[in-house]
């Protein structure tokens, strides 16, 4: 049985309304097309749903029979503005307006009903969503139909296959079930697919060694290949290509370090000492290759100064087929151990 609601609940729901009013104003204030909501409407709207919800917070009639008129009286709203055409010329057929409406509209029942935090999320990231509408629609016009694609398997592996995978062993020769199994292979996937998306849309990691030392999480052999072809057809930059592979190869002991802790934490600690100690190793040569590498002039260095990093180029970002050896070597030396 939910509780009657308190004063602190009514100041929320008020407040929440206000903050969402006030986004809403602030973001359509430059446009001279009129729309439902804003300052006064959504409180209006947010106590309405609110008060309707408290009269019978069991079955919700009065508040779903309100939500209903609000509907239809968008929908007719809609239907007689969607000819229109905004400042841009593009056809006004948007549904961020009426999503706020009935957003507001909600928000009387969750701010009265449910814990503050679930109230305060949900109008937060509503807020975020509208006022970052530029940043949001640059970043999908970088966004190939490829990278969607690889998010798609992304989550298929980790959302769909790994809850469904029984985690009971199948066979008494070892303790490890199908679930651990894909966990390993999940875990690889996910340090690669990070690297990769860092590597391709963060502007910093494509200067200096940022971007090996990503490569080292992603694929050390990927990132030694490319920085080998990158030092052979430029010799200018081979100091800094040859600082580069050291670098991922030591970053690479940290990742495997990562990914056994994972699993089994005691056997990392005792692992740590020389996998942490080869890391070092690997980051005093690469700081001496790279403090006594031969420099380019300062035109070469501002020509091929975006070559040195390693952009990944085809190939898998999930790095599926590490990842499924890993996972059968997990298998396959956990049955031999026992």
């Amino acid at each position: 049985m939910i509780s009657a609601p308190s004063l602190s609940g009514a100041a929320l729901l008020i407040g929440l309304s206000l903050f969402l009013g006030f986004a809403y104003e602030d973001f359509f204030a430059h446009s001279n097309m009129r729309r439902p909501g804003g300052i006064r409407t959504f409180p209006i709207l947010a106590s309405a749903g609110g008060a309707l919800y408290l009269l019978d917070p069991t079955h919700f009639l009065p508040f779903t029979a309100g939500l209903i008129v609000l509907g239809i009286w968008l929908a007719v709203f809609y239907r007689q503005h969607v000819g229109e055409r905004d400042e841009e010329g593009e056809p006004n057929v948007g549904l961020v307006v009426p999503a706020l409406n009935v957003h507001a509209y909600l928000l009387g029942p969750i701010a009265l009903a449910l814990p503050p935090w679930f109230a305060v999320g949900f109008t937060v990231i509503a807020v975020l969503l509208l006022t970052g509408r530029e940043k949001l629609h640059a970043l999908a016009r970088r966004v190939d139909v490829d990278e969607v694609i690889t998010a798609g398997e992304f989550l298929i592996l980790t959302g769909i296959v790994l809850p469904l995978l029984p985690n009971e062993p199948v066979t008494t020769l070892t303790t490890i079930t199908p679930r651990h199994a894909w966990l390993a292979l999940v875990v690889v996937c996910s340090l690669s697919y990070a690297s990769y998306l860092a590597q391709r849309y963060w502007d910093a990691a494509a200067r200096g060694l940022w971007m090996a030392a990503l490569g080292g999480l992603y694929s050390s052999t990927a990132t030694t290949v490319v920085l080998a072809r990158q030092a052979r057809s430029d010799g200018a930059i081979r100091g800094n290509a040859q600082a580069g592979i050291t670098l991922a190869t030591a970053i690479m002991y940290l990742r495997i370090l990562a990914i056994v802790a994972f699993f089994n934490w005691a056997l990392a600690w005792q692992l740590a000492p020389w996998l942490v100690g080869l890391s070092l190793a690997g980051l005093v040569i690469c700081a001496l290759q790279y403090r006594f590498a031969q420099r380019p002039a300062d035109a070469k260095a501002q020509e091929t100064g975006q070559e040195t990093g390693l952009r990944p180029t085809g190939g898998n970002p999930l790095e599926l087929g590490p990842a499924v050896l890993f996972a059968f070597l997990f298998v396959v030396v956990s049955l031999v151990s026992n």
